[in-house]
């Protein structure tokens, strides 16, 4: 029987090797069927030459759905999976020309080769008809197209693994494949109708939809990482600083719940109310805080003490200058450099307890908040 190649010789097997092997395996308990299918298996992977060969279509099963905001002119694409870095591949946008999403087994040339159609005026419909005419693996694609005019087109080859399908509607169109079922494009097409005309931004609807899509079953893979993404191109003068007018551009790469960090993320560089909870801060902390800088000379200097009032228990304005007084003081950054106003982060208070340290009165404060911080419940 032909051992294994050693550490130090050339590891990769040719097909001369892997024949030569077939032949020679002395074949035990009627196992020829499994191990013969296996190394077939291995002589077909073999490259019949040593050079560098192109890589494989990536394979993307997923869901997604483009759109137009006929109001705006944008245009966008979001989509999820459960393969990693969804947003590299999938989605394509041209500001004032359409979107694109390409999945299944991806062909990441359809993007920019449809959007240039779309551009010379072909109609989606024609687009798609002819970017799928020499592709011998079109039985295995899918494909959702939007122009600017809000005309869709959509194929889902009949390779594609169940459950797949589509559906469009008044400016959009969404297609999924390896889906729970048929719920999931219907979810993310009600959702999208359901914010029509209601000023949102299209970024904002298009996760909106992708939430529905994941509420209805989404992906019917289980334990596989997941990924993110929505892209939005607005063709109007100055809506964005970067060349091609592409707005929101978010990748979640990587996620256990990719949707929802979409939504974070989103929501968060938006500025959109909710993103973070509001409130007045108020404690027994911030009481300690006033305490602290009025020691230093930042809160009230003129004031005799600071008594634990509901006043002095709340954060304000006030209290804010106080901190960015004391942070600038120690060379910290302010909000005028960039830090949020008022930031009383950990090096903050540490800064704090190292100069009443200098000034010695640290032991003395320390004292007298010993018995407000003491755990009680």
């Amino acid at each position: 029987m032909s051992h294994p190649r050693t550490h130090g010789q050339d590891s990769a097997m040719d097909s001369t090797d892997i024949a030569r092997t077939l032949e020679s395996i002395e074949w035990r308990n009627r196992a020829i069927p499994t191990v013969a299918a296996l190394l077939l298996v291995m002589l077909t992977a073999v490259p019949a030459a040593r050079g560098q060969q192109a890589p494989p279509d990536p394979v993307f099963h997923t869901f997604s759905v483009v759109a137009l905001d006929p109001a705006t002119g944008e245009v966008g694409v979001a989509v999820t999976t459960r393969n990693d870095c969804v947003g590299n591949r999938v989605p394509h946008v041209r500001a004032g020309v359409g979107a694109v999403a390409t999945q299944a087994w991806t062909r990441y040339e359809y993007g920019p080769e449809i959007l240039d159609l779309l551009e010379d005026g072909v109609p989606p419909e024609e687009a798609v008809r002819r970017a799928l005419a020499d592709d011998t693996l079109a039985h295995r694609r899918q494909v959702g197209v939007i122009g600017a005019d809000g005309n869709t087109a959509q194929h889902t080859g009949d390779a594609t693994p169940a459950w797949s399908g589509q559906r469009s509607g008044l400016h959009y169109a969404t297609q999924g494949n390896v889906l729970t079922g048929p719920e999931v494009v219907g979810a993310v097409a009600e959702s999208f109708e359901s914010t029509e005309g209601s000023g949102r931004p299209l970024a904002d609807r298009l996760v909106d939809a992708l939430e529905a899509g994941q509420r209805a079953g989404g992906d019917s893979r289980k334990g596989r990482i997941q990924s993110a993404a929505v892209l939005v191109a607005d063709p109007r003068e100055g809506a964005s600083p970067r060349p091609g007018g592409v707005t929101a551009d978010i990748h979640v790469c990587a996620h256990p719940t990719p949707v929802a960090e979409l939504r974070r993320i989103r929501d968060r560089v938006a500025g959109e109310l909710g993103y973070r909870s509001l409130e007045l801060t108020r404690g027994d902390d911030v009481w300690q805080l006033h305490v602290m800088l009025h020691a230093l000379g930042h809160y009230r200097p003129s004031a005799d003490s600071i008594p634990r009032d509901g006043t002095h228990r709340t954060y304000t304005e006030e209290t804010a200058e106080a901190v960015d007084a004391f942070r600038a003081e120690q060379g910290l950054s302010t909000a005028e450099s960039g830090s949020p106003a008022g930031l009383v982060d950990r090096r903050t208070v540490e800064e704090l307890w190292d100069r009443l340290e200098s000034e010695g009165v640290a032991a003395a404060l320390r004292e007298r908040f010993s018995e407000v911080v003491r755990v009680r419940r």
